[in-house]
């Protein structure tokens, strides 16, 4: 309804949030039962056609402004996610480095620096390659180096700017100023240095595993890193210029199509100028983009109903603690993926209210500073908790695989993320949440 009349959130049935729940299991479950099925786009699209296509329908007769607001949004969120996918594919970091915990530590912490600019799926695709290269023809103990590469680059690092990781880009399009996320750079700190810190450990009793003759052959096959396609940071560069000063205009179509076309531009400009060489040697292709355009169109017309109830009926739900908001939302963003998780839970803490200098102004209302830091960090962090909680998670895993790496099962897996995350997970909470 619109003009006078009550809230969509208020009219809309509680049932209406089922397409929503049913494209999210869909997402989770169909690649592990029917994985042939689920490798064509053409049947993802038939997924999110058929659950998303009635809701946006339903919306679309109550109140059109939501239906083209959000739509705005998803233009938004591809567009940028295209462009850092684009302009990170020219870019090849090529040889053969000492295979060290030093050496393998040090990869994981430039790809939680590069994670902030590129993004998480940028930083992974950059490095998980020369990663694996430069550790896989001389040992035989490295399962847990893709592991550990998910947990920090794939998705704990990019907390800090709304570039890092879907979630936060999802709350900068919704009014979080560009730089608030700097405020989590102490929970960041933290759950990075300890991660590396593991990691170390256990890659040093990983190398001293390894047979006699290991370490001279690795030496003899010692190549420096050079850098290609180098031309394509003036683009992410740009990407970040562009980001800023759209965010400084008055909202509204000028702002938007001001960003959309500075993006389209970039991703352009890196195509045409980037040897094609180089995206051939970095495996480059549209499939997983393409994806995650066709999956979030679904996701981002059936969460409609779902975000407005929540905004408006959520301070009944007896959710209102930091801590709270941490592990839901980030239990949710184990299983299931992790923006829309994230809008779900920003939706309830609105609904909660927030009054004085520590709320932060959104669209359809302001919100808790610190429910939303616990949301932030639960939605980025526990993306890690399993390989279907964040797109890179299946991409490292698929490449790894490639690279003749075993990757652990889903269930090995949820027993690395387990006996490692959750246990980082519960400090966090104690020294931010609590």
């Amino acid at each position: 309804m619109t003009g006078e009349g009550p809230a969509l959130g208020e009219v809309l049935p509680v049932w209406s949030v089922v397409p929503f729940v049913l494209l999210l299991l869909a997402i989770a479950v169909i690649p592990l039962r029917w994985g042939h099925f689920w490798q064509r786009n053409r049947n993802k699209a038939l997924v999110s056609l058929v659950l998303g296509l009635p809701v946006a329908a339903w919306v679309a007769v109550h109140d059109p402004s939501v239906l083209l607001h959000t739509a705005v949004e998803y233009v938004g969120f591809i567009a940028l996610l295209a462009a850092l996918y684009i302009i990170a594919g020219g870019i090849v970091l090529r040889g053969d480095l000492r295979a060290t915990p030093a050496v393998n530590t040090g990869f994981l912490a430039v790809g939680a620096l590069l994670a902030n600019v590129i993004g998480t799926t940028g930083a992974s695709m950059l490095l998980i390659r020369p990663l694996l290269q430069t550790n896989v023809p001389e040992r035989r103990h490295v399962a847990h180096i893709p592991v550990f590469f998910i947990f920090v680059v794939s998705n704990c690092a990019g907390l800090l700017t709304p570039l890092g990781d879907p979630p936060l880009f999802l709350g900068y399009l919704r009014g979080v100023p560009f730089f608030w996320t700097l405020r989590l750079a102490r929970q960041w700190l933290l759950t990075v240095v300890v991660l590396l810190t593991v990691f170390y450990l256990v890659d040093r009793r990983a190398v001293a595993r390894e047979p006699p003759g290991i370490a001279r052959r690795d030496a003899r096959e010692f190549r420096p890193l050079k850098l290609r396609g180098t031309r394509n940071f003036v683009y992410l560069l740009a990407v970040v210029v562009a980001i800023l000063v759209s965010s400084a205009l008055p909202e509204g179509p000028v702002r938007e199509i001001g960003r959309f076309g500075a993006l389209v531009v970039m991703a352009a400009l890196s195509l045409l100028t980037t040897p094609r060489a180089l995206r051939r040697e970095n495996g480059f292709g549209y499939h997983p983009i393409q994806e995650v355009a066709i999956l979030f169109a679904g996701i981002f017309a059936t969460m409609i109903p779902a975000l407005e109830i929540l905004r408006s009926r959520g301070a009944s739900l007896g959710v209102t603690e930091p801590w709270h908001f941490f592990w839901l939302s980030g239990a949710l963003s184990s299983f299931l993926d992790n923006a829309p998780t994230y809008l779900t839970f920003v939706s309830l803490a609105q609904g909660l209210g927030a009054t004085g200098d520590t709320a932060v102004a959104l669209a359809g209302g302001h919100v808790s500073a610190s429910l939303l830091a616990a949301i932030s960090c639960g939605s980025v962090f526990m993306g890690a908790n399993s390989y279907i909680g964040n797109g890179p998670n299946f991409m490292v895993k698929a490449i790894a695989e490639e690279q003749g790496v075993p990757m652990p099962s889903f269930g090995g897996y949820l027993l690395w993320s387990g006996g490692i995350l959750l246990p980082v997970f519960g400090v966090i909470t104690l020294v931010f949440f609590l």
